[in-house]
């Protein structure tokens, strides 16, 4: 029987169609998708409605359903994605909470493993955190107590494991470690394309994305938008905040190495001027805070002091944390 496994969709429900399109299905197929089906994209509610009344179809439990379920327990606070969300959904957005409860952890499949986040080595299946596998916050901070290698390096299951929630490649093109690990997000939503990974022949499918959805969404909400404290308030740091900021410098750092690692393997890189390689640089870190970041990351510049004159606030800091953790 095959099984076609679906990387991050973020509510992008064209690209969806296309690829099952593409892919070209029998009805006795089975549809999985990793996860993060909702936020950041055009159309959530039609992507979370397909995996609710679709035969055959299995959604797993993303960190962004998992937020709208923890949110809804008042656990934790809503960032902008899924407040734009709970926009879309309007009156059945309680139904979608139903729904998003209920959403397994990971799917394990004769050839496979599907989950979404990560995979602790050393511990059972039965045995992992769900921070873990569904790739919060906490559990990345989690895996980065145990190790410094990452955790896929590590991956130590008995099957290959299917991931969404990062695009390692940081293109338009499935991440392949050794051929044990499968990271299947591509950034459909930001712009660059939709994948999916037939089994048991392990093909894989993808389409382009029709747009940087999540952009463009932004624009169209900006009521969500958090607002910064007026600048003659004195910001005070607390301790819980400097260790926030400590987790998000060490994230940081690892993702802007990552980018100098894709880069430096372009021969050409190295002989670019100073300007051009930032700009190469650019290209890849995204855009805002997240970007001014990175690059001082690029620079080795990147400390608690630094960190704070470009957050501004502690409210800051935990929004653009929620974007990263959502």
């Amino acid at each position: 029987m095959q099984t076609l496994v679906i990387g991050d969709i973020h509510g992008c429900y064209d690209e969806l169609l296309s690829l099952l399109d593409k892919a070209g299905l029998t009805e006795d197929v089975s549809i999985v998708s990793v996860g993060d089906c909702v936020d950041r994209g055009p159309d959530s509610p039609a992507v979370l409605r397909f995996f609710q009344e679709k035969p055959n179809a299995l959604l797993i439990m993303g960190n962004h359903e998992r937020k709208h379920v923890r949110a809804d327990m008042h656990e934790v606070k809503l960032a902008r994605s899924q407040k734009i969300s709970k926009i879309q959904f309007g009156e059945t957005y309680s139904d979608a909470l139903a729904f998003m409860r209920e959403l397994p952890l990971y799917l394990d499949l004769s050839n496979a493993l599907v989950v979404h986040g990560y995979f602790e080595p050393g511990l059972p299946l039965s045995q992992q955190r769900a921070t873990v596998l569904c790739g919060t916050m906490g559990g990345d901070k989690h895996l980065r107590a145990l190790s410094d290698r990452s955790w896929y390096e590590l991956y130590d299951g008995d099957k290959p494991l299917l991931v969404g929630h990062h695009n390692y490649s940081n293109t338009d093109q499935p991440f392949i470690y050794q051929d044990r690990v499968f990271g299947l997000d591509t950034d459909c939503v930001t712009g660059r394309a939709l994948t999916g990974l037939l089994l048991p022949s392990f093909k894989i499918l993808s389409v382009p994305s029709r747009a940087n959805y999540w952009a463009q969404i932004q624009r169209v909400y900006p009521e969500t938008k958090t607002l910064l404290p007026p600048a003659s308030k004195a910001i005070e740091w607390s301790a819980e905040d400097e260790e926030s900021l400590s987790h998000l410098i060490g994230v940081i750092i690892q993702r802007a190495n990552a980018i100098l690692l894709e880069l430096h393997s372009e021969p050409e890189f190295v002989s670019l001027p100073a300007r051009k390689q930032a700009k190469q640089f650019s290209t890849k870190a995204g855009n805002g805070i997240y970007e001014a970041l990175l690059h001082l990351a690029r620079l080795n510049q990147l400390n608690s002091i630094s960190a704070r004159k470009v957050l501004k606030s502690p409210s800051m800091l935990y929004e653009l944390l929620g974007t990263l953790d959502e």
